[in-house]
């Protein structure tokens, strides 16, 4: 590009190399011309090259844009300089339209999907694509990813379930031993708790514990936390209940590890005589029935879309297919007043929580005439774990929920509760119970998912009181960003979820609250390399 004055200055000429000649000329008339007036007239062109520069480069480029050199130049650069609007609006509206296009048509067959947002834009600039192709192949590649991603999570999903219903070797070791030790060592047989002491355990004077489980290493942390955070221990009685293959094991730890102060008692459920699934047809059709048994232990994924399906509601569907939720263990809550006739009132506890805080006040709470004191999980700071309503548990949408529940009642929770036997002799619960685990059988489980809290929700319906939420912590198993502060203020912190503290899928920074009352320096603890780092 080139600047001429004429000689007489009555001229100034602009003009380009690429064949735009006197694109731009200046004619000035034939009488004195002032110095100060050809300076600013210097300074105009001199600002106006630039834009000329980039206007014969931009004709160049776009050629095939059919469009007039002033034309592209106002439509592209001069908003404000030549008076026209901004275009960057349009240019979005543009794009807009084009996408909202491309979201409701079918996506070509055979469109070649880049690899990478890099290879796209090089493939753009090569092929030179149009618009609509490159928002079919954008919108492709973010399909695809967001499959990728799901794919991801559902299998990592499923590998927590995996791990959270199978038996850690260290554990499974643990259980062996302490059952091969039952059988040669006489004091692993003895007596729980001694003869002399048999009737305290239907003594009401004392604080009773009731727990079922068969994992006996998470039956020793319980027992212990109650031990360390009682002010008197000595009061302190537990009602220890598995099943007939951990018994011996379960028999074997606190004959061997008797804890100081308080009574053990340990119990099968063989033992129970009248406890049997020929007495409790309900139970017995929950673990021979072929679409429960199907629907605990078959494909986890079969008829289920994950298209539609987000990473938190398919967790929440694994965690309702935990095989636990068919084991009479899980179950014996609700025949407590028959398996302590003589008690007036109990605390039953699951063998996933930790007690911190001496429970004895729990003692003095007036329930009210009520039967069942627990925590309410529809309110509080963490709106993850406690935002349960009766709609996260039940299907309402099924005329006999429909008819029977309000999908807005506020739930409460298992796993830390005082029970007042006397009041509960005095109603229906138990047939409750039965009846409706019966119509969700035949529902074919369209009823509710989760395992033994809805059927307890219907059958405790109007004879639950709240307590105090700081009595029990909840979500430790499964939600990571549990605020430590309020674990360390909790009375019970409960990790309830797949996260259990004993595997290794537990959460790291909430795991020591639990190990803290193992036993490492025990030798069957040692032998087992039990959560051995």
């Amino acid at each position: 590009m080139q600047l001429h004055i004429s000689p007489s200055m009555t001229s100034i000429t602009i003009s380009s190399n690429n064949g735009f000649t006197d694109l731009m000329k200046i004619k000035v008339a034939a009488r004195h011309i002032s110095y100060r007036t050809l300076f600013h007239t210097i300074l105009i062109v001199s600002f106006l090259l630039p834009f000329v520069f980039i206007l014969t480069a931009l004709v160049t480029l776009e050629g095939a844009n059919k469009c007039s050199s002033f034309d592209c130049f106002g439509r592209r650069f001069g908003p404000r300089f030549l008076g026209r609007v901004d275009d960057s609006g349009k240019l979005v509206r543009d794009f807009y339209k084009i996408f909202n296009q491309v979201i409701t048509e079918e996506i070509p067959d055979g469109l070649k999907l880049p690899d990478s947002f890099s290879q796209l834009v090089a493939e753009l600039k090569n092929n030179q694509y149009d618009a609509k192709t490159f928002a079919f192949s954008l919108r492709a590649m973010m399909e695809k990813l967001e499959r990728e991603i799901r794919e991801s999570k559902v299998s990592d999903l499923m590998n927590r379930h995996f791990a959270a219903s199978s038996i850690p070797k260290g554990i499974h070791c643990f259980s062996l031993r302490l059952t091969d030790e039952y059988s040669s060592n006489a004091y692993a047989r003895r007596q729980l708790p001694s003869p002399e002491l048999l009737p305290v355990l239907s003594n009401n004077s004392y604080h009773h514990f009731v727990l079922s489980t068969d994992n006996i290493l998470a039956a020793s942390v319980v027992v212990t936390s109650v031990v360390r955070s009682s002010l008197e221990p000595e009061k302190v009685v537990f009602h220890v209940i598995t099943d007939k293959k951990t018994y011996a094991g379960m028999h074997s730890w606190f004959a061997l590890n008797p804890v100081a102060s308080i009574i053990v008692e340990v119990k099968g459920i063989h033992q129970f005589d009248w406890l049997t699934r020929e007495n409790v047809p309900v139970l017995e059709a929950i673990e021979s029935h072929h679409d429960f048994r199907n629907y605990y232990h078959g494909n986890h994924i079969a008829g289920a879309n994950l298209s539609n399906t987000t990473p938190r509601s398919f967790a929440s569907k694994l965690q309702a297919r935990s095989p636990k939720y068919i084991s009479l263990l899980n179950h014996l809550r609700i025949y407590l007043p028959e398996l302590f006739p003589d008690l007036d009132k109990v605390v039953f506890l699951d063998d996933d929580v930790v007690i911190q805080r001496d429970l004895s006040p729990l003692w003095e709470i007036d329930l009210q005439g009520k039967v069942n004191g627990a925590i309410e999980t529809c309110k509080g700071e963490d709106e993850w774990v406690m935002s349960k309503y009766f709609k996260n548990y039940f299907n309402f949408s099924h005329p006999l929920i429909a008819k029977h529940l309000d999908p807005d009642e506020c739930a409460w929770a298992y796993g830390m509760n005082i029970f007042d036997l006397r009041a509960w002799r005095k109603t229906n619960i138990r047939e409750t119970y039965h009846f409706w685990l019966k119509e969700n059988l035949k529902s074919n489980l369209t009823m509710w998912k989760l395992g033994t809290l809805p059927p307890a929700l219907i059958a405790f319906k109007g004879r639950v009181h709240p307590i105090d939420p700081s009595w029990h912590m909840l979500g430790l198993g499964y939600q990571s960003k549990t605020n430590i502060e309020n674990v360390k203020r909790a009375a019970v912190i409960h990790y309830n979820g797949q996260s259990k503290p004993w595997l290794e899928i537990g959460f790291d920074h909430l795991r020591p609250f639990w190990t803290k009352y193992v036993n490492y320096s025990n030798d069957f603890v040692r032998k087992c390399h039990i959560l051995e780092s």
